[in-house]
Formats: structure tokens, C-alpha cells, sequence
């Protein structure tokens, strides 16, 4: 399973919020969603995020394994 914790973790660092990725970086409600849900998105969106935070994907996401 992919978590963006890392990106949710980096927020409450820089003391940002989740609307802080609509409105500074002009991502869709739907997208924010997607990142809080941890669902996919696309790899536009992971760029994006890595561009504005001067980053790199594993610091934006991980992945976790399903089994228990």
C-alpha cells in the first residue's frame, strides 16, 4: 500500500495544511483527497509536489506492505 504520511508530516513541518496544496500549488479538491485517502495519483501530481517542496518522491510517499 502506498501512505503519503511523509508528505502529511512535511506539512505540519513547514505549518502548512492540506488547502495549502490548493491554493499554493493548485492542486484539485479531488487530488488533496486522493493524498488524505491514500489513494494513487498520478505522477504529474508527485512532480508537481517534488518541484515545490525541492524534494524527492520518498519524501512525498512510502510504501507499505499489506501483509500483517
Amino acid at each position: 500500500m502506498i501512505t503519503y504520511k511523509p508528505l502529511l508530516k512535511m506539512l505540519v513541518d513547514k505549518n502548512m495544511n492540506k488547502m495549502d496544496l490548493k491554493t499554493i500549488i493548485g492542486l484539485s479538491s479531488g487530488t488533496v483527497a486522493k493524498l488524505s485517502k491514500n489513494e494513487y495519483v498520478s505522477l504529474e501530481v508527485i512532480e508537481r509536489l517534488c518541484a515545490y517542496f525541492q524534494c524527492q518522491p520518498s519524501d512525498i510517499f512510502e510504501y507499505v506492505s499489506d501483509d500483517k
